[in-house]
């Protein structure tokens, strides 16, 4: 088949004429017939080969020469000593300066700040021995405590909370008792304003009373039920009020053990922050110490190449002395040129001014006229209206002064009358307040005979179940929070 296929007559004559057919000429000839003709002669080993494999030939094979390696004809290096090794030389750094002394002593101004410092201490320690000596009850306060506690009908439970009571709640109450309790041990500063104040007081209140017996006298009511009512109501209102700041209290108190216990949880957590964060730093550390080595070795090259440049600095140093010089002298030549030129003109300056100082002294020589005489019953002449001699000026001012005087004299008899006036005054209002005082104090130990009969008789009040309750629960967190520091 391949014989048939590759063979040029064939080729050229009917099979081309049969592809001619289906195909174009053309199309034949560049496509199939060239391609076909350029395989030819390799189709034709081909099929040799073929030839002889159907007919048992063994095909002969060329065998290719092997290459035999030669040796290279080197020159033989003749034997030599090895040479010695130079020496090192290791860079020299210069020679430090020596460590001031100052640097291990403590420095004066710190000793001057603990003597400073240890003076204040004592003069604290001084001013802290009194510092709460006016905390101390006197027995008039205790008297004024005691009577507004019965005025009140306060029971004996309810005087550890009364301070706090009287200055949220209470207060205006508190200023309308001791409005009406008179008691006569306290002291008063008996000055001008203090006196009228309190005569006024008084006359105000004797006119209240005036009225209101009028008012009785013409069929008006009392308000003694409606006074005593309200003094009920204002005692529960103060039971109440008391009972809602032991509520507070024992919240607070609450909140604080719950507070205890969750600084303890927070402990806990950040013990186990502080582990992890030392393992952080034991790493970093680690990293920082191959760093450093590192910036060591950097460090050490870098003065080796500093060494080497320090050698050249005497050149330099050379150099610049030279150029210093003659700096030095130029400066030198300018220098005396300038002192010549002030000192000419420093001369010429002296000169001048010997010269000016002849011209005074001659001015001065001369004799002038220093004497005037002035009469003093004369006026100066300068055309104004109230123009005058001295003599007059004198005289006008003697009546002046004679005038002031008498002004003086009348309004000091005045002043002296007003005072006298207002001493009588002021004794009249002293014996007023005084019997007003005396009429006071027997109607306040009257009542307080009453509030004492009534506070006797009086209950106790009933503990609030809020308080009972926060009480229990107060008692719980404290048995938590123990157990927990147990843990701890």
């Amino acid at each position: 088949f391949l014989r048939f296929l590759f063979n040029n007559l064939h080729l050229n004559t009917w099979i081309k004429d049969e592809w001619s057919h289906f195909y174009d000429s053309l199309y034949v000839k560049e496509n199939f017939i060239d391609p076909l003709l350029r395989w030819q002669p390799k189709v034709q080993q081909l099929i040799e080969q073929l030839t002889d494999k159907l007919s048992n030939r063994t095909p002969t094979v060329k065998t290719s020469t092997v290459t035999q390696p030669k040796e290279f004809n080197l020159t033989v290096p003749k034997p030599h000593a090895t040479p010695l090794p130079l020496p090192v030389h290791l860079p020299v750094l210069e020679k430090r300066r020596p460590v001031p002394p100052s640097t291990y002593k403590p420095p004066k101004e710190k000793k001057q700040l603990e003597e400073i410092k240890q003076k204040n201490l004592q003069k604290a320690n001084v001013s802290n021995t009194h510092q709460f000596r006016c905390a101390a009850m006197k027995s008039e306060r205790r008297e004024v405590r005691y009577k507004i506690l019965s005025h009140l009908n306060i029971p004996q439970e309810v005087v550890p909370f009364l301070p706090l009571y009287l200055e949220v709640v209470w207060k205006p109450v508190l200023k309308q008792y001791i409005g009406e309790l008179q008691i006569d041990n306290i002291p008063i500063k008996l000055n001008t304003a203090a006196i009228l104040r309190e005569g006024a007081l008084y006359q105000r209140k004797m006119e209240e009373e005036l009225k209101r017996i009028e008012n009785l006298q013409q069929g008006a009511g009392d308000s003694s039920e409606f006074l005593e009512w309200q003094k009920q109501m204002r005692g529960k209102d103060l039971e109440a009020q008391l009972a809602e700041i032991e509520c507070r209290r024992l919240q607070g108190k609450l909140s604080h053990e719950e507070a205890v216990l969750a600084r303890q949880n927070v402990i806990q957590e950040n013990k186990k922050k502080a582990d992890l964060l030392r393992e952080e730093k034991a790493e970093l550390m680690h990293q920082y110490a191959e760093k450093r080595l590192q910036e060591q070795k950097e460090i050490k090259e870098l003065v080796e190449q500093v060494m080497e440049g320090h050698k050249n600095i005497k050149q330099v140093k050379t150099k610049l002395q030279e150029y210093k010089q003659q700096i030095a002298q130029q400066v030198c030549e300018e220098t005396g040129e300038l002192l010549r030129q002030a000192l000419e003109e420093e001369e010429e300056k002296a000169r001048k001014r010997y010269e000016l100082i002849q011209q005074i002294r001659a001015m001065e020589s001369i004799p002038s006229i220093r004497h005037k005489f002035v009469d003093l019953t004369e006026t100066g002449g300068h055309g104004l209206f109230g123009e005058m001699s001295i003599v007059e000026l004198r005289e006008r001012l003697a009546l002046l002064k004679e005038a002031q005087k008498a002004a003086e004299e009348e309004k000091r008899d005045q002043i002296i009358h007003e005072k006298q006036a207002k001493e009588q005054l002021l004794l009249d209002k002293l014996d007023q307040i005084s019997r007003f005082r005396a009429e006071l104090g027997r109607a306040a130990a009257l009542k307080q005979e009453d509030k004492k009969k009534k506070f006797q008789s009086g209950e106790r009040p009933m503990k609030d179940e809020r308080i009972l309750n926060l009480q229990k629960k107060i008692v719980e967190k404290k048995m938590e929070r123990k157990k927990q520091a147990g843990l701890l």
